[in-house]
């Protein structure tokens, strides 16, 4: 059975804006390539450490739309629950691996988010994020309090859908986001992972001379 064209359109719309680097535009609109400060990562946390918290937010909520839209669309122009989910997949992979930056993007966790507010609802997201602000509170590692979020994903997924390919897609992105974690995960093992600061911590003058 061929796929539909409503479902082809939004696989490519998804993706592409999904891709969109928001962190690596504002930062460098200031003069700075965030991919070579930092952790590396395009998203809001890395921004945060570079340009400050208002802006580390406003990246995040950036991310956060740019998939919600894609998956918005999907629920009201398709019918079964697996076109959805395909369609829902590839904002996030669109911001791993955004074909702007040579396929070398963020972490996908805001993008995340925003596809699952649409699927669910948001008590959904509400609890996702409660499980990262208490990791986050008690090790002050970002990337730990994300790997603990992503790893709740398929089982909020059950608790608020029994729909099996929004299941299927929650394992698919929870892994997604451990793979983007992949270098976080060996700088925590050597202990040399960042602890989260609520505020910026990287000068941008000094970013700019090198």
């Amino acid at each position: 059975m061929p796929f539909p064209i409503n479902l082809i359109i939004l696989i490519i719309f998804g993706y592409l804006l999904g891709s969109i680097p928001w962190g690596y535009l504002f930062c460098k609109a200031r003069g700075v390539d965030i991919r070579q400060v930092g952790s590396g990562a395009i998203g809001g946390t890395n921004v945060s450490r570079v340009l400050g918290m208002k802006f580390g937010i406003l990246v995040g909520i950036l991310d956060v739309a740019k998939a919600a839209v894609p998956v918005y669309l999907a629920v009201r122009f398709l019918f079964l629950d697996w076109q959805v989910a395909l369609v829902a997949l590839t904002p996030i992979l669109g911001h791993i691996f955004p074909v702007w930056l040579r396929f070398k993007g963020g972490k996908g966790v805001a993008s995340v988010f925003g596809v699952l507010f649409v699927l669910l609802n948001w008590q959904a997201v509400l609890a996702l994020a409660i499980i990262q602000v208490i990791a986050l509170v008690s090790v002050r590692v970002m990337s730990f309090a994300s790997l603990t979020m992503a790893s709740f994903i398929p089982l909020v997924i059950v608790v608020f859908s029994y729909s099996l390919p929004f299941y299927v897609l929650g394992i698919v992105l929870a892994v997604l986001i451990w793979w983007a974690h992949r270098e976080n995960l060996q700088r925590i093992k050597e202990g040399k992972e960042s602890q989260f600061k609520f505020k910026k911590t990287i000068n941008v003058q000094n970013e700019r001379a090198k």
